[in-house]
């Protein structure tokens, strides 16, 4: 994204255009430039990756003059927006988020957060994921992603990443004056625990349900390790899954 050029914003989510968490995003958004669109779900896609809609109709939906609901995954929200809603005036840059709950290590491929930062990228946008980590019984510290964001896209504007590259930003589960810092660090892996649970409905029938996965981190420099300590973890995600060692060493075998 050129520096000193007035932004043009695209926003969505995996939590759906009603999400708190998108309105925090948008009152931020805003903060920068009032050509700010919204193109996100209908309804909550969390954990729907980068996955599109193929056997049935996508609709949108006008909400407002810049907000449009998407029957659709993050994925489709973004591929709608970037090449139908705003196809003769592309955004500048791309948010995604704030998801409810972290997007870090190997949650990353999961996370329709992400998912529709890597769209945006893929078609040429410069984008941010947001989440903000917090606990599902108790109230999400949205303010501390709310004062620490804009001060993070200002730095980012400032400093252009590389096409292919996305940036992913995780807020801990602290208040904002309890911060430890901003640490730029690698993508990182949890530890392999067991997280798929087994009961039984009321007609006696056996189900599996998928629970909460594990964050101790496993290495240092990571932002599993960054989050657990308090910090704001920023990741430059690369979206050429290429890996360049075993490409040279399998060109020497074939």
């Amino acid at each position: 994204m050129t520096k000193n050029v007035k932004p043009r914003i695209l926003i969505s989510n995996d939590d759906g255009i009603n999400a708190h968490g998108i309105k925090v995003l948008e009152k931020i958004a805003h903060t920068f430039t009032d050509d700010v669109w919204v193109v996100a779900p209908e309804i909550e896609h969390s954990g729907a990756g980068h996955s599109l809609t193929l056997r049935r109709p996508i609709r949108a939906r006008k909400v407002s003059s810049q907000r449009y609901a998407v029957d659709g995954t993050p994925t489709d929200c973004v591929m709608v927006a970037l090449t139908k809603i705003l196809k003769d005036n592309q955004p500048t840059l791309m948010l995604s988020g704030i998801n409810h709950g972290i997007n870090i290590g190997d949650d990353i491929t999961y996370s329709g957060t992400v998912a529709a930062a890597m769209e945006a990228t893929l078609l040429g946008v410069p984008s941010i994921a947001f989440s903000q980590a917090g606990k599902n019984d108790q109230p999400i510290k949205w303010s501390t992603a709310e004062h620490f964001a804009t001060d993070i896209i200002k730095k980012l504007i400032a400093n252009p990443w590389p096409p292919y590259v996305l940036i992913n930003v995780n807020f801990p589960d602290v208040v904002s004056s309890s911060v430890k810092g901003i640490r730029v660090v690698k993508q990182g892996v949890r530890t392999v625990r067991e997280n798929l649970l087994d009961w039984f409905d009321p007609n006696g029938q056996p189900f599996y349900w998928i629970g909460p996965r594990d964050s101790t981190p496993t290495e240092e420099g990571t932002d599993l390790e960054a989050i657990a300590n308090g910090e704001i973890s920023i990741t430059p995600l690369h979206l050429d899954l290429t890996h360049e060692k075993t490409l040279r060493n399998l060109k020497q075998v074939f």
